[in-house]
């Protein structure tokens, strides 16, 4: 088995955690796939054999078109992998496993009569990750060392089609923006705004002075009904005063005409 300090570096690699990667040279017949000068799996008479058991499921070997496939890619498994196929080749490649791209997202945040300004942004960064912005097929401003790239994009250029791409050595991720769109969105919803901040600044008045005014016609019915309420027991009180001087008199009377032998009651003979 060749060491891979003894071999020049054929390719280099980039692989994405959790996928996998193909090695582009094929072993038909006999051969050897190591790593770091360690022998991970070989072929021998069309048979393929796992020799290090942690590579079991993980490497991969197609009797069709004799290539080695490594699957469940982890960050360990970079590393410089060597496919030797006894007098026929020896290739060596180097492997860079690196994080998943995290997707794009893109918003309007600032939307004139003239531009509007749109963000790119990414959750989280990762290693050699690039922010691009295109338009068409052409990149109008890139960065690869921020979670956001703005872009504004002005009147005359809204027909034309953007995209931001973040991409690393592995992989990219695209989002396709249209700008009419996104920026129209943006002004419907300040427009909303607006529109019900107006609205409430009118309403809000009104509804206080409607509230005082049901206020006021609830006091002054209570006011009224209290007063009638106390005209009423006035009323009863002056008729039954008066009823009773009423029986006082008579009272008196009736002493007087047939009690010429009566007394008053209280006299004494």
């Amino acid at each position: 088995m060749i060491s891979s300090d003894n071999v020049e570096v054929k390719k280099n690699l980039a692989g994405t955690e959790g996928g996998s990667i193909t090695l582009p040279d094929p072993v038909k017949e006999f051969g050897f796939l190591s790593l770091g000068g360690k022998t991970l799996a070989m072929v021998i008479e069309r048979r393929f054999q796992i020799i290090e058991e942690d590579y079991k499921d993980k490497v991969l070997w197609d009797n069709n078109t004799g290539l080695f496939t490594i699957t469940g890619l982890q960050r360990n498994d970079s590393g410089v992998y060597i496919v030797d196929s006894k007098k026929v080749f020896t290739s060596s490649y180097k492997l860079t496993v690196y994080e998943s791209v995290p997707a794009p997202a893109v918003n309007s945040v600032s939307v004139s009569a003239e531009s509007c300004t749109l963000l790119c942004s990414v959750e989280k960064a990762g290693e050699l990750l690039t922010l691009s912005w295109y338009k068409d097929e052409e990149i109008v401003i890139q960065n690869s060392s921020a979670l956001s790239l703005p872009l504004t994009v002005h009147k005359q250029d809204f027909s034309s089609s953007y995209r931001c791409v973040a991409a690393n050595p592995a992989e990219q991720k695209t989002v396709t923006v249209n700008v009419k769109t996104s920026c129209s969105e943006q002004t419907s919803t300040d427009n909303r705004s607006d529109s019900n901040i107006k609205f409430w600044l009118f309403r809000i008045p009104m509804v206080v002075f409607g509230t005082a005014v049901i206020v006021c016609i609830i006091l002054t019915a209570v006011k009224k009904k209290r007063q009638r309420q106390t005209e009423t027991e006035r009323d009863i009180s002056s008729t039954v005063t008066c009823h009773c001087q009423s029986e006082a008199v008579w009272s008196i009377s009736t002493y007087c005409v047939v009690g010429q032998t009566n007394h008053l009651p209280g006299d004494t003979e």
